[in-house]
């Protein structure tokens, strides 16, 4: 009895190592694994892919800008004679917002 005791061990035994073999992970691997994910977490975001821009909008919104903020000043002269453009704060509003636009479209 005892015999047939130390054998089925014997058996269990030679049975079970080979499995636990398998299951473990070398600690250089385990070391590279770590490196990888520590790597991983410190990469910047990828940088924002090649946006297009639209050369002849941009063209369009620039000669716009140009145009509305040349007709300003004389605008501001009749402000000084007491008379207020009706369409001065309508115009300041637009340039503002050309301006945004462009700064957007040409900055990364």
């Amino acid at each position: 009895m005892k015999r047939s005791l130390l054998a089925l061990l014997f058996i269990i035994l030679i049975v079970a190592l080979p499995a636990r073999a398998q299951r473990t992970i070398p600690p250089g691997i385990r070391e590279a694994d770590k490196i990888d994910a520590q790597t991983q977490q410190n990469m910047p975001p990828p940088a924002n892919p090649h946006r297009t821009i639209d050369l002849d909008k941009l063209r369009h919104d620039a000669n716009e800008l140009a145009s509305l903020a040349q007709s300003v000043p004389p605008d501001i002269d009749q402000t000084t004679k007491g008379v207020l453009p009706k369409d001065l704060t309508d115009k300041l509003k637009r340039i503002e917002k050309l301006a945004k636009q462009l700064r957007s479209q040409i900055t990364p």
